[in-house]
């Protein structure tokens, strides 16, 4: 029943207050996709003043799930993950389209999205782990040799886990909260099973998945190993507290082509993080960045998230807003850390005379002392 979420859906279906940053709203131009529009469509709804069909059953699995109307809210309404539980009742009802009943099937025989492979078991034992997930794995895998030479040279020797597992947010996104506990519930079981303490994580969206924030599975406790759960820290902020220490350095890259730092789908759900990874690029890039406008607090996300499957037009839409930003600021190098971003970006790139790098392989490559 929607009747925990129509009170912020009530609260939100007249309110404008994030308008402004509303991603898919921005890209359509059509106030049926800003939050506002679908609120007023739920709540016209469950009034009896609209139905559902393919096309109000389209919107509502369009909302992106990026973090923005919240980031933006000044009464702080849960509005993504009230749009989240009305996707979840449109499932049980059977109406939720073809696309996100084969995403279900998929993270539910493979607890990922992209390949038909089932996680690797992680091996041995140690305190740290890091957790690879499916976006490094499959579509950036470049991601973990390069974190796992920086985390060697801070002495650093860690367990790889959840290779090839989702974080369990792209299944709450879509409408399985289910789904999203037991992709969850998995990588704290694998955890426990080789005494890790510590999770270190790659992105933002890994954070907020596993750090917070999401109906009611916040810091979980693994039932079956009887453990409290880990401590969960991304990996740039790992860095940046070990580069400012002095305990890593870099060199410059003498490459002085204009560049810039693409804040990653659901940085804006991290804003601790905003000048930290900036310092991290800032010690190997000799020029200052060619910041884009939309960045920080009002970054906007890439089609990276559940979208890519429920709509994946709207989904290159965003990443091509993103690759406009970056073109209309003067950068010609994209700098980013987040897997899935960085898949999105390069997938158009090319055809804005854009060049996309990881900043993961890029601090590796520049690292003193390690070759």
């Amino acid at each position: 029943m929607l009747d925990n979420v129509i009170s912020t859906l009530e609260n939100c279906r007249f309110c404008l207050m994030c308008r402004h940053v509303a991603p898919v709203g921005m890209v359509t131009n059509q106030e049926a996709y800003t939050p506002h529009g679908m609120a007023l469509l739920v709540t016209s709804q469950q009034r009896g003043l609209a139905t559902w069909n393919a096309e109000t059953v389209g919107i509502v699995f369009s909302e992106v799930d990026g973090g923005n109307s919240r980031t933006h809210c000044a009464t702080d309404q849960p509005f993504e993950e009230a749009l989240a539980a009305v996707r979840a009742e449109l499932v049980v009802q059977g109406l939720a389209g073809t696309a996100v009943t084969q995403l279900h099937t998929h993270l539910t025989q493979w607890h990922n999205p992209y390949q038909p492979q089932l996680p690797q078991s992680a091996t041995g034992a140690g305190q740290v782990a890091l957790f690879a997930g499916d976006e490094a794995a499959y579509l950036w895998p470049e991601t973990i040799p390069a974190v796992l030479k920086l985390l060697s040279a801070v002495g650093m020797e860690v367990v790889v886990g959840g290779y090839g597992r989702n974080n369990g947010l792209f299944a709450h996104s879509a409408g399985f909260p289910d789904l999203a506990a037991q992709l969850w519930q998995a990588t704290l079981d694998e955890l426990a099973s080789v005494g890790a303490k510590q999770l270190l994580l790659l992105s933002a969206g890994d954070f907020y998945a596993f750090n917070d924030r999401r109906g009611g599975f916040s810091r979980p406790v693994s039932a079956s190993a009887k453990v409290s759960p880990p401590d969960f820290i991304e990996v740039t902020d790992l860095l940046a507290e070990r580069l400012a220490a002095g305990e890593i350095a870099f060199r410059k890259t003498e490459d002085e082509t204009p560049w810039t730092y693409v804040d990653p789908t659901h940085a804006v759900r991290v804003p601790e993080r905003h000048e930290r990874v900036r310092g991290l690029v800032t010690a190997v890039m000799p020029t200052p960045p060619r910041e884009l406008f939309w960045r920080k607090e009002r970054a906007q996300p890439v089609g990276s998230t559940y979208i890519q499957f429920s709509s994946p037009a709207l989904a290159e839409r965003l990443t091509r807003a993103r690759l406009q930003d970056a073109q209309a600021s003067g950068a010609q190098l994209l700098i980013c850390e987040d897997p899935a971003t960085l898949h999105h970006l390069n997938r158009y790139a090319g055809e804005y005379g854009l060049r996309v790098q990881g900043l993961y392989e890029l601090l590796a490559q520049r690292v003193i002392g390690h070759q």
